[in-house]
């Protein structure tokens, strides 16, 4: 089922404007992130054709069905739990079904773990954005080339330094495995006999040729494999993260030059606060009582050793919080499935 025909099925039973715009915090260069729950029809639940989550590419906008909205409702999801009481203004669609669905159902002293979890989470991807703009990948993509070297005698050189100091064409170079070493080979050199070369090209490892026996290596070859691997994988990452950064964000946070993603620390205090506001009140507040604070770590007014401390001052403190907080160890999972069943049950009767 794609978005398209989720709109046109009738299946919504709640829909509202989420993310920053919900929480207070939106600037104007603010996304509109959309979150919702729906019921899959009842044929489509019956039949191999279950799907639980329908988005755009960019998630954007996401959509639940209504087994795995309660599913991550009963784990205290943050992103989820906040569904349950989101302010009026940012409500589009709610289905008087829905009203069933209500926070005391699910509130419980996991919120402790995963609303302070996921602060965390925020912390690493802040300094994680500090990484990227110190240690940018060139666009260039480096080949397992780059990543031979190759000894002769005493003294090691890179394959292309080897190659230029002995004024040597790649392509006439071929390789043998040295048995029971990893990533060994012989290095051998002729311009006649056909040498498969080095590597081929956007090869991920490098090529071996058919040597005739009588022919004498000119050096040894060590293949870094797993440096390649690892240079891959930060090369895909930094790019994707080039691609999908928000500019206007980027920048925003350049110009602080604190030398990490003040959005992010925002988050980690409104999900801390959140934990704390729950474990004493047993209510979610998803509007955001403390909208100046969290701004003026926005606009990264601080710096971050000292907003890592405080954050785990907090975190210490929630377990006082939910010590003394009369919260339930866990959600009673009998009670939420049977409403479960109900819902889905009354919604296919109305349609």
């Amino acid at each position: 089922m794609t978005l398209e025909e989720l709109k046109k099925s009738n299946s919504i039973i709640f829909e509202s404007i989420s993310g920053s715009r919900a929480y207070g915090l939106q600037t104007p260069t603010s996304d509109i992130d959309i979150r919702g729950v729906f019921i899959l029809p009842k044929d489509k639940f019956y039949s191999l054709d279950y799907v639980g989550q329908i988005n755009n590419e960019t998630n954007d906008i996401v959509y639940y069905e209504l087994r795995k909205f309660i599913e991550l409702c009963l784990k205290n999801n943050p992103n989820i739990l906040e569904l349950l009481n989101m302010p009026n203004e940012c409500i589009q669609i709610k289905h008087p079904i829905y009203d069933k669905i209500t926070s005391e159902l699910f509130l419980s002293k996991l919120c402790k773990n995963t609303f302070a979890n996921y602060a965390f989470t925020q912390i690493k991807k802040a300094r994680g954005l500090n990484k990227k703009i110190v240690n940018p990948v060139e666009k260039k993509r480096k080949e397992i080339i780059d990543f031979c070297t190759v000894l002769q005698g005493k003294k090691s050189l890179s394959l292309k330094e080897y190659l230029t100091e002995h004024d040597l064409d790649i392509n006439n170079c071929g390789l043998a495995k040295i048995p029971n070493m990893k990533n060994c080979f012989n290095l051998f050199y002729s311009d006649s006999l056909g040498y498969q070369g080095i590597a081929r090209e956007n090869a991920n490892e490098v090529c071996t040729s058919s040597i005739p026996k009588e022919e004498k290596p000119i050096a040894v070859l060590y293949s870094n494999l797993e440096g390649y691997s690892s240079y891959c994988k930060k090369y895909k990452e930094y790019w994707d993260w080039v691609d999908k950064r928000n500019d206007e964000r980027y920048k925003s946070n350049i110009s602080h030059d604190k030398n990490y993603d003040a959005k992010n620390m925002m988050h980690t205090f409104r999900l801390l606060h959140m934990a704390r506001e729950i474990g004493l009140t047993n209510i979610i507040q998803v509007k955001r009582p403390d909208r100046e604070y969290l701004l003026l770590i926005k606009n990264a007014e601080f710096e971050y050793d000292e907003l890592v401390n405080t954050a785990q001052d907090m975190r210490a403190e929630l377990e006082d919080v939910y010590d003394s907080s009369n919260l339930p160890e866990q959600s009673d999972k009998d009670q939420v499935n049977e409403l479960l069943i109900n819902i889905r049950e009354q919604f296919y009767t109305l349609t």
